[in-house]
């Protein structure tokens, strides 16, 4: 949450959320499911669901908590690992971006919260491309926005007016985040976190509220290239971003080694604390297209296709 204090102090103006080629290629993708989700209303596109005459679609690993009458016994005879049977079903899906706008996002050359917002953009997009159930929640400056349930190409106006007209800032609070997000949405759905997790609290709390909500977690880690890889030498002063404490550093390779080894590390575990709750985890830093970010490494983490 440490950042130098011209970048975070500057003003700026927010730039196009998405190109009108990408949203192209965006409409012919859609949101997916790896967990077992009822919708309500009839869609067009396939989700995952409990049935007993639907198509079957896949296999998933047994977790604790299952239902063991879906539990594949042939494939247990073969491989002596419990699999649950997947099917599919014509049902339409909830959609969820929960989008961090704290102070601490307002930071890099390419910031992080312009940054953030496009791809929380691009994922909303392609939920009302294909008639799912959207819904947003940024949090900033103590405030929750909230656009909920919008369906359809013809909600691109809001949804695009709603991202462009909130601006980072206050303290992060994921925790309360997360404990709101969770009580507000009960539907079972795809959860879509961005956040650079730097809040002092810890980022254990608000993903395990997360992860035991019935969703399908996918946690965006974003940082921008200056936090990851500081180009720093001599002496500065570094002032937090969020509670203006302020801090005399006198920048050597050592210093600067040390650093990036601790950011390596907290990305790490966070990442393995993802996957300990079956939460898929993804790191990216602002040097990287968000466009990349979406079509291939959403795709690769199964969140899209």
């Amino acid at each position: 949450m440490i950042a130098e204090s011209p970048a975070a102090s500057e003003t700026r103006t927010t730039p196009q959320l998405l190109s009108p080629e990408f949203m192209a290629r965006l409409g012919a993708l859609s949101v997916i499911s790896k967990k077992i989700l009822a919708g309500k209303l009839r869609g067009e596109r396939r989700s995952k669901k409990r049935g007993e005459s639907l198509e079957f679609a896949d296999h998933r690993q047994y977790s604790q908590g299952d239902d063991l009458r879906r539990i594949d016994w042939n494939l247990y005879g073969r491989l002596e690992k419990l699999f649950l049977k997947l099917f599919l079903a014509e049902e339409d899906l909830s959609v969820y971006v929960l989008l961090d706008g704290s102070r601490s996002m307002d930071y890099g050359s390419v910031n992080k919260f312009d940054y953030a917002r496009k791809v929380a953009a691009a994922v909303a997009y392609i939920g009302i491309c294909n008639l799912d159930r959207v819904s947003l929640t940024i949090n900033a400056g103590g405030k929750e926005h909230t656009l909920s349930d919008i369906r359809g190409k013809k909600q691109v106006f809001r949804l695009f007016d709603f991202l462009s007209k909130i601006q980072p800032e206050g303290k992060t609070t994921l925790k309360e985040d997360a404990k709101r997000f969770a009580l507000r949405n009960r539907r079972p759905g795809v959860t879509l976190l961005v956040s650079d997790f730097l809040d002092p609290n810890g980022y254990e709390e608000p993903l395990k509220i997360l992860a035991a909500a019935r969703m399908d977690l996918f946690a965006v880690h974003v940082l921008a290239q200056e936090e990851v890889a500081p180009v720093l030498t001599g002496d500065f002063l570094l002032i937090d971003s969020e509670n203006g404490e302020k801090l005399d550093v006198t920048a050597s390779k050592r210093l600067v080694e040390n650093y990036q080894k601790t950011v390596r590390g907290f990305c790490s575990s966070i990442q393995q604390f993802c996957s300990n709750r079956g939460a898929a985890y993804l790191f990216a830093t602002t040097d990287l297209p968000f466009e990349a970010l979406v079509l291939s490494y959403l795709r690769t983490a199964g969140m899209v296709r």
